[in-house]
C-alpha cells in the first residue's frame, strides 16, 4: 500500500506550473520581461547584428554584399590612413586625459575633504560642470578657446610680460588636441565625488598612528592615503580609459576632426564613415575593432590591479 503524500507536498505540487516553475517564479519572470525584451531588442540584437554587418558591404538600402573579413583586413593593413591617424589621436588623448583627470580630481577632493563653513557649496560648484550636457560644454569651450577668448586673455595678461602669448588653439594642428584635453578637465566633478567618498572612508586612526610614528604630511599621503585610495583610483582609471576611447561630442561640435585630422578620433571617424559616407559595413568593423581595443586595455588593467590595488580586510 502506497504511503499518502504529506499535505504540504500536495500543495507545493499544485503550485507548480509550466516548466516546473511556481506561480511566484512566474511572477518574477513577468516583472523582468519588459527589461529582458528591451535588452534583446535594443542591446543584444544590435550588438550581434553589427558584427554581421561588419562582414558585409551595406549602405542602409539595398541588399547586403558579403565581404567576409575584407573590412577587417583593410583596417589591420593600415590601408585607411585616416583610421591610423584616428587611433593615434585617440591614444594621445587617453594618455594625457586620464592621468590629468585623476591627478586634478584627487587634489580637489583632498581640498574639499575638510570641515569648513560652506564646504557643501564648494563641492557643488566643482561638481556642477560634470552634469552639463556635452554639447553645451563644447559650445562654451569653443568660445573660450578662440584666439581672443577667455583662456588666451588670461595667458596674455599673466604670461605676456614674459613673451608668452596664447596660441590659436582650434586652428593649429599642434594645439588643437591640447585644447580639447584642457577642455576635458572641466568635467572632473564625477571623479572628484568618487575620490571624496574614498577620502571620507579612510579610518582616522591610521593617520593618528602615522603621526605617532613621526610621519609628516607627505608620509601620511604616501603610506596611508594612497594605499587606501587604490580601489577608487582603479575604478576611475578603468572608467576613464573606456570613456576616453569613446570621446566624440567635443571633436564633432568644436573641430569636426580638424584641422587636418588633428582631432579625428576613432568614434568620430566611425560616425563619418557610417552616417556621412553611409558605409555601414566598414563602420561596424571600426566599431568592433574599437571594442577589442577597449577590451584589451580593460583586461590589462584588471590583471595589473592585483599588484597595486589594496582592499581593506584582505589578507596580505
Amino acid at each position: 500500500m502506497a504511503l499518502a503524500e504529506h499535505p504540504a507536498t500536495q500543495v507545493q505540487k499544485r503550485r507548480t506550473r509550466l516548466f516546473g516553475w511556481t506561480w511566484r517564479e512566474t511572477q518574477g519572470f513577468l516583472f523582468v520581461l519588459p527589461w529582458l525584451f528591451g535588452f534583446l531588442v535594443f542591446i543584444a540584437g544590435p550588438f550581434f547584428f553589427s558584427f554581421f554587418v561588419s562582414l558585409t558591404e551595406w549602405r542602409f538600402v539595398g541588399d547586403l554584399k558579403w565581404l567576409g573579413l575584407e573590412n577587417y583586413a583593410r583596417l589591420l593593413s593600415a590601408d585607411d590612413q585616416r583610421f591610423v591617424q584616428a587611433v593615434y589621436n585617440t591614444t594621445y588623448y587617453v594618455v594625457f586625459h586620464v592621468p590629468g583627470v585623476l591627478i586634478i580630481s584627487f587634489a580637489i577632493a583632498g581640498l574639499l575633504n575638510r570641515k569648513v563653513r560652506g564646504i557643501a557649496i564648494y563641492r557643488t560648484c566643482f561638481y556642477l560642470p560634470s552634469i552639463t550636457t556635452g554639447v553645451a560644454t563644447a559650445v562654451l569651450w569653443f568660445w573660450v578657446l578662440q584666439p581672443n577668448g577667455l583662456l588666451n586673455n588670461f595667458i596674455n595678461i599673466f604670461l605676456g610680460p614674459f613673451g608668452i602669448r596664447g596660441p590659436n588653439w582650434l586652428g593649429s594642428t599642434t594645439w588643437a588636441m591640447p585644447g580639447l584635453i584642457i577642455m576635458s578637465f572641466w568635467t572632473v566633478g564625477t571623479t572628484m565625488i568618487i575620490f571624496l567618498a574614498g577620502f571620507q572612508g579612510i579610518p582616522q586612526h591610521l593617520y593618528e598612528a602615522a603621526e605617532i610614528d613621526g610621519a609628516g604630511w607627505w608620509g601620511k599621503v604616501r603610506n596611508v592615503t594612497l594605499p587606501m585610495m587604490t580601489p577608487q583610483i582603479f575604478l576611475t582609471s578603468v572608467l576613464g580609459v573606456i570613456g576616453s576611447f569613446q570621446v566624440f561630442t567635443a571633436a564633432l561640435i568644436i573641430t569636426e576632426g580638424g584641422p587636418a585630422d588633428a582631432t579625428l578620433f576613432v568614434l568620430l571617424h566611425l560616425y563619418q564613415i557610417g552616417f556621412t559616407a553611409f558605409n555601414m559595413g566598414y563602420a561596424s568593423a571600426i566599431a568592433w575593432v574599437l571594442f577589442l581595443i577597449i577590451l584589451f586595455f580593460t583586461i590589462v588593467q584588471f590583471i595589473s590591479a592585483s599588484r597595486w590595488v589594496y582592499y581593506e580586510g584582505q589578507r596580505a
